[in-house]
């Protein structure tokens, strides 16, 4: 309970630092089913607060997936709790990378390739990042 009183956790989140703590497997999961039932602990409203966080901060649906995957949030939670931000990432995007770099889409090769790592490491796909990017014809390097 004092884990949950702090902010939202997904199950998985739950079990593993109760695993850490010494408890056995079928207590975790008897205090789990419990908070469930209760209300108290939900992996779609975790997967749902997270999300938000995470689009508001400028992460991308790559970066989120995996931040959720991590903590043990099913696929389809993961997908519904992206779902509604479908038609905005490249609109997000712009915006994470007009924030960190202030200035207009570069033209020259090697802030084209500085911008695209920025906006890559931050978990926007590759092919949104080139099309963001592409205004000179020159290729973006992915690594």
């Amino acid at each position: 309970m004092r884990l949950l009183t702090r902010r939202e956790h997904a199950a998985g989140e739950l079990a593993e630092k109760l695993r850490r703590k010494g408890h056995a497997p079928g207590d975790i999961d008897q205090a789990l089913q419990q908070l469930r039932a209760q209300g108290l602990q939900s992996d779609e409203r975790y997967a749902e607060i997270l999300t938000r966080t995470r689009v508001e901060a400028g992460y991308g649906p790559l970066r989120i997936r995996q931040e959720l995957a991590r903590a043990g949030v099913e696929a389809a939670l993961i997908d519904a709790a992206l779902e509604p931000y479908r038609s905005e990432w490249v609109e997000r995007a712009e915006n994470a990378r007009r924030r960190r770099f202030r200035k207009p889409p570069p033209r020259d090769y090697r802030e084209r390739a500085r911008q695209a790592r920025f906006l890559l490491y931050r978990g926007f796909p590759a092919e949104l990042v080139r099309a963001l990017l592409d205004h000179s014809g020159t290729p973006i390097d992915e690594e």
